[in-house]
């Protein structure tokens, strides 16, 4: 039987099945749904759990061989295993279907998949005959702040929608790194009202967050915060790559507004159709008043080409390839050739 997430819960409060699947790519959620599962066995009376990682040359005939061999006087336990792809081998497949056929009230099988459901799998449908699958969808960009207004309402938090939005922005789309700030927030927010201050705020210790002080730095046009931010996360051990994806990111984001506004759509109805937040709108509009068409399209092949030196595709120090894209980002007047090395 195949379950949504959302009901999962419910049909816990039901009764247990013999066995559950639980297949995702999403860890926070799929962590959340086995936990569920655990919950409702231990109150049934499951004491015990057998947690299995498969790997390489994993002992699938001794898990089979030690699940033949249970002493009559055992307590109910959990036999837990955990998949790194839906492709287990021959096998493990085999060894899955025998499990899943043998019926044992005094176990309950919890297989966990990282990764997406073969539906066409023998073992797969074996377990959706006999037990449940829970398929466990990533959270879809535009449904994200509500997801995290939601998480914070059961922290007994209330976000505005702007802060929920900045939230969903900045975490690009890693549910386990909202649930962290959200619980930090929940620690330090006193009456539990939480703006975009709020936010920024918590955070601001946070390396995962430097790199989008780097591009609202230079969106802003302040050199000294830009090349401050950018020293700091090259200290810190930041990835080149993650600095260079931001900040093409950013003028991508500037390209498209620019492009939107000279086929004439209003500036405003723009920056709310590409999800800017309403604390960036002043400092967005000043960068698009900074830059026109041509040095956006240059700012896009000098990111173009940073990457390629930080991928090792063209030569060049990977910092200094940043550094340069940083001040060609900065110098709203500069003619594109400056850009070259």
């Amino acid at each position: 039987m195949k379950l949504p997430l959302r009901r999962l819960s419910s049909h816990l409060e039901r009764g247990l099945a013999g066995i559950y699947l639980v297949a995702g790519i999403e860890p926070l959620l799929v962590g959340e749904a086995l936990g569920q599962i655990r919950d409702a066995a231990r109150a049934q009376g499951f004491e015990d759990r057998d947690l299995h990682t498969v790997g390489p040359n994993f002992p699938w005939a001794e898990l089979e061989a030690g699940s033949n061999n249970l002493s009559l006087f055992a307590t109910r336990r959990i036999l837990e295993i955990r998949l790194p792809s839906p492709r287990p081998g021959d096998l493990g497949a085999r060894v899955i279907r025998s499990l899943a056929e043998r019926e044992d009230p005094d176990r309950l099988l919890v297989l966990a998949l990282n990764g997406k459901l073969d539906t066409r799998s023998a073992w797969v449908k074996t377990i959706d005959q006999r037990g449940v699958l829970v398929e466990v969808w990533p959270v879809d960009r535009n449904e994200l702040p509500r997801w995290i207004r939601e998480r914070a309402a059961a922290l007994r938090l209330r976000l505005t929608a702007d802060a929920a939005a900045l939230l969903a922005d900045r975490v690009e789309g890693n549910l386990l790194a909202a649930d962290q700030d959200l619980r930090k927030l929940a620690l330090t927010t006193t009456d539990g009202n939480v703006d975009e201050d709020d936010v920024l705020e918590a955070v601001a210790n946070s390396a995962r967050f430097d790199v989008f002080r780097l591009t609202d730095a230079v969106t802003a046009g302040d050199a000294t915060r830009a090349v401050t931010v950018l020293d700091s996360l090259r200290a810190e051990g930041v990835a080149p790559v993650r600095v260079c994806w931001a900040l093409s990111r950013e003028i991508g984001l500037l390209t498209r507004l620019q492009n939107a506004i000279q086929q004439g759509e209003n500036i405003d109805r723009a920056l709310a159709r590409h999800g800017v937040w309403r604390s960036r709108v002043p400092g967005v509009k000043r960068a698009l008043r900074r830059f026109d068409g041509r040095r956006l399209k240059a700012l896009l092949t000098e990111a173009a080409r940073t990457d390629n030196t930080i991928k090792g595709r063209e030569p060049g120090d990977a910092w200094v390839a940043l550094t340069t894209l940083v001040v060609a980002a900065l110098d709203s007047d500069s003619p594109a050739r400056t850009f070259a090395r």
